[in-house]
């Protein structure tokens, strides 16, 4: 990835405006940043090929996808070695019902964000990902009761050089 201080100003108002809505139709983009639909196309294609702009994708109702609740659990392991860790990191990929997975500093080992349709979901969820055999010491429910900012990355200005 080119370092930011290698983004013009082109680059920056580029990537603000598809943080907004990346399907804005280049042309568009193009009168907004005062560049030509070329050099608006190839800006954006280079900015993928570099990996500055990581993912084109679309976020989905959580109503269509049975993810009513929000849970964020801190979990505990038995043991903090790194076989345990890298063990249980493994192994909560497999689990759709997490959305989001962090190993953390603090009392706590991992933080995920877990997202079901019901209490029974999270229940059977929690049985099968976060048991004892799964060298899990305890864990603490946090439920969302509403969502406040969700996963609004283009929040972030992007840094100065």
């Amino acid at each position: 990835m080119r370092k930011i201080a290698d983004l013009d100003r082109f680059d920056r108002q580029l990537l603000a405006l598809v943080r907004q809505n990346n399907l804005e139709p280049a042309r568009v983009l193009a009168d907004k940043v005062g560049l030509s639909l070329s050099a608006v196309l190839r800006r954006l294609r280079r900015l993928r090929d570099e990996k500055v702009i990581v993912a084109d994708i679309a976020v989905v109702n959580p109503a269509l996808t049975g993810s009513a609740l929000t849970m964020h659990v801190l979990v505990q392991m038995q043991q903090a070695g790194p076989q345990t860790m890298d063990n249980f990191a493994r192994a909560i990929v497999h689990h759709p019902e997490i959305t989001g997975a962090w190993d953390i500093t603090g009392e706590d080992d991992f933080l995920l964000k877990v997202q079901v349709g019901s209490m029974e979901e999270y229940d059977v969820f929690t049985r099968r990902a976060l048991g004892e055999d799964k060298g899990v010491h305890s864990f603490t429910t946090l439920i969302a009761i509403r969502n406040i900012i969700e996963n609004d990355v283009a929040r972030r200005p992007l840094r100065d050089g």
